[in-house]
């Protein structure tokens, strides 16, 4: 591959017109940095105390705990047995982290390219006590990813400017190896790539359902993959089911045989960011325009699922900006970016009933759990206690 590539700036700054071929351009050369894969595997992870997040992605639950992602670095402990008060407790530095799910106290993370395992059973003194090397060949987290050649991973790169023929270069950006920029489970938000499902691990990527065997907690084993489609972005389980949100469309998947997840059907749509959310009779994908993904608008589907062989779109609702999405018996919640979180009904979804919006906050992805609703969003996890039809703030922590 190329160890360096160029990027035209906003505008020229100066041309030489002799001729065509001796026009010169200021441009930003991009140089990769490496670090070898022996370095990244000797000193990708490390159990630090509490900092503060850089950028907060992913959630998850587990017992008193509250999980949360600092995309490509690792993942923060928040003590949350008192959620009016949240505490940081720890830090676990995992380089290339994006997602994570928990077992009976192992936890499960990918780390770039590799599963790394922790044990968690104490929590002030966790372990690293498994790595299963190149599982994740195809790995990318929400528009980032990681880069890699003979050299190692790239983990960023050297910017300068210099002056260059304009024939000296090509204006291909990235190519294929580079980097834009049930015992006792936990429970992640809809925007989750890991899912256990009893004594398996399913991951996606872009592409794939990589299935892992986890009979031995601290021992996963890698079985075959399961290719589905380009644009995976999320996954979601019900029963012996897996419901695959994809930039193109849902697909769904039998698992009663675990370890082949089996194709049952799927349900396209625009091309958009796509996560799902399931209750017994509907699926429901939120559609978010206006990015990289490809639509113009957003929007909320409602998709009657009752039939699984034959999914059928049944209620469209137009949305400002949506990430993630949640349930709670009567309740639908839709993070709806810089526009808040909005609440609704969902008894009737040919009129779902919106009851409230909290504004001034920017909604990103939430976890209905049995007590209170966690939301996660511009570096703050904010938690709301469950009414009748309704709910209510409980608290909002910054984690930076």
């Amino acid at each position: 591959m190329k160890t360096n590539f160029y990027v035209s700036v906003l505008f020229t700054l100066l041309f030489f017109t002799s001729c065509d071929n001796d026009k010169l351009e200021l441009v930003d050369v991009y140089t990769p940095e490496y670090i070898t894969f022996d370095e990244f595997r000797a000193t990708s992870v490390e159990v630090s105390t509490p900092k503060g997040i850089e950028i907060s992605g992913k959630i998850y639950v587990y017992k008193d705990y509250v999980f949360v992602n600092d995309l490509q670095k690792g993942i923060h402990i928040i003590d949350n047995s008192k959620p009016e008060t949240p505490v940081k407790i720890a830090f676990i530095k995992i380089l290339g982290n994006a997602d994570l799910e928990i077992k009976n106290n192992f936890l499960y993370a990918d780390s770039y390219m590799d599963l790394v395992v922790f044990d968690i059973s104490t929590i002030e003194n966790i372990k690293l006590i498994g790595r299963l090397k190149n599982v994740f060949p195809n790995n990318f987290y929400n528009g980032f990813g990681y880069g890699s050649n003979e050299n190692g991973i790239i983990t960023g790169y050297k910017v300068t400017k210099e002056w260059r023929k304009v024939t000296d270069y090509d204006y291909v950006l990235f190519d294929n190896t580079v980097a834009t920029y049930e015992g006792s489970t936990g429970q992640g938000g809809s925007l989750a790539r890991f899912k256990i499902v009893s004594e398996h691990l399913y991951a996606v990527d872009q592409s794939t359902i990589n299935v892992f065997n986890i009979s031995n907690l601290n021992s996963p084993k890698e079985l075959e993959d399961v290719y589905v489609n380009f644009g995976i972005e999320t996954i979601f389980n019900r029963d012996d089911t897996l419901f695959l949100g994809s930039t193109n469309g849902m697909y769904i998947y039998d698992i009663s045989v675990p370890d082949i997840p089996k194709y049952v059907s799927e349900i396209q749509h625009v091309t958009s960011c796509d996560p799902v959310v399931v209750d017994d009779k509907y699926a429901y994908v939120t559609l978010r325009g206006g990015n990289n993904c490809g639509a113009t608008e957003s929007s909320l589907e409602i998709i009657d699922i009752t039939d699984l062989n034959n999914p059928i779109l049944k209620e469209t609702y137009l949305m400002d900006n949506p990430y993630g999405l949640g349930l709670k018996d009567d309740l639908l919640f839709i993070c709806d970016g810089t526009s808040g979180l909005k609440i609704y009904n969902k008894i009737k979804i040919e009129n779902l009933e919106h009851i409230k919006t909290f504004e001034n906050i920017t909604a990103f992805d939430v976890i209905s759990a049995d007590n209170q609703l966690i939301m996660i969003g511009d570096n703050m996890l904010s938690q709301y206690k469950y009414l009748n039809n309704d709910i209510e703030l409980i608290s909002q922590f910054s984690l930076q």
